[in-house]
């Protein structure tokens, strides 16, 4: 039954609530890709809702997470193209669940716009769903605001919430990192989505230069901006399967500095081998452009390695090779040892 829903006075207002209809039926093929086992209700309620399936679970433990695109979104803005950032708003959530061993269920959305255009909302929603399935989790609810004089009518804010499960026996255990486990890196696809207050000074995107087509790159320099963040989840989870993960870090805002001692115990250090993070051509574009030191380079971004998983020195070999059957180019880039130091690059 169609939706009769309508108010002259709030459309005067510049709230157009029927766009807002419009643009949930436009993104209903796009949530419907997402649909896994324990979906129970669509889009359209109060909640979303999903039942949990307990079988081998014998403690399970759900696991939070929330994040948002951040300031990446101005350039998805600038280039008129709105059907990545969903990846990159599911990515953030995703991939610090999994951090913890935990499997993505769920995966709900908030967008906030000045003007909802309901074909860019719809737009935007895909890349959301295509996030969820590259995750194997659901997309069961979301919200839609409409905010005229709060934003400005081409623009929006993007931010996401996840909730997964883990026996609580198989939780990650950071507590177990020792001296000599090998620490083994997944690759970036770029920026991923942090680091972009500083990227857009550098190169001073609002006043131009994203299509500026980099022979380095294979793309212009929007596009290999704007790629979206990679997300790890089913690699890991099938590694998890055969090798004891000690411990995991997502490579987000802060880069290595702030993230890999969050999976450290006190008194060690991860010693980074330089020459195993490879060439690193939009990470050297963007320190040559800043002028930007290594160190600083290391503290704001992931260089080209969006997470990090500790495992036994023994485990290494093996888990790199199922990491690699499971399409991660993954590698040993460093050792945990004794310091106190937190991170060292050598």
């Amino acid at each position: 039954m169609a939706n009769v829903s309508r108010s002259d006075s709030y459309a005067a207002a510049g709230v157009d609530i029927t766009a807002g209809y419009r643009a949930v039926e436009l993104m209903k093929k796009h949530i419907a890709r997402t649909n896994i086992p324990g979906v129970v209700s669509g889009i359209g309620g109060f909640g979303g809702l999903f039942e949990l399936d307990m079988t081998g679970l014998t403690h399970p433990v759900l696991v939070s997470g929330t994040d948002g695109v951040g300031t990446k979104l101005k350039l998805a803005f600038l280039m008129d193209k709105h059907d990545t950032v969903g990846i990159d708003c599911v990515a953030m959530c995703v991939n610090d669940i999994v951090c913890c061993g935990a499997k993505p269920l769920t995966f709900l959305d908030y967008i906030a716009c000045g003007k909802n255009v309901p074909e860019k909302i719809a737009s935007i929603v895909s890349g959301v769903a295509e996030g969820c399935v590259q995750a194997g989790c659901a997309l069961i609810g979301g919200e839609t605001a409409e905010m005229p004089g709060f934003y400005p009518v081409d623009e929006y804010d993007l931010a996401g919430f996840s909730v997964g499960v883990v026996d609580k026996t198989k939780i990650f255990d950071p507590a177990s990192v020792a001296a000599g486990d090998a620490l083994i890196g997944l690759p970036s696809s770029g920026v991923h989505s942090n680091g972009f207050s500083l990227v857009r000074k550098v190169f001073d995107v609002e006043n131009g230069g994203l299509d500026f087509y980099c022979d380095d790159l294979g793309k212009t320099l929007g596009e290999a901006l704007l790629e979206p963040t990679r997300i790890y989840v089913k690699p890991v989870l099938a590694l998890a399967e055969l090798v004891t993960v000690k411990a995991a870090s997502h490579i987000t805002g802060g880069g290595f500095y702030e993230n890999i001692p969050r999976s450290l115990p006190d008194g060690l250090t991860a010693c980074i081998d330089l020459k195993q993070i490879g060439e690193t051509p939009l990470f050297d574009r963007i320190a040559a452009a800043g002028h930007i030191p290594l160190r600083d380079m290391y503290n704001t971004f992931n260089m080209g390695i969006g997470m990090c998983l500790t495992v036994s020195a023994e485990d290494a070999d093996e888990a790199v090779a199922i990491l690699r059957d499971n399409g991660e180019d993954a590698r040993i880039i460093g050792q945990v040892v004794a310091g106190e130091e937190r991170v060292t690059l050598v």
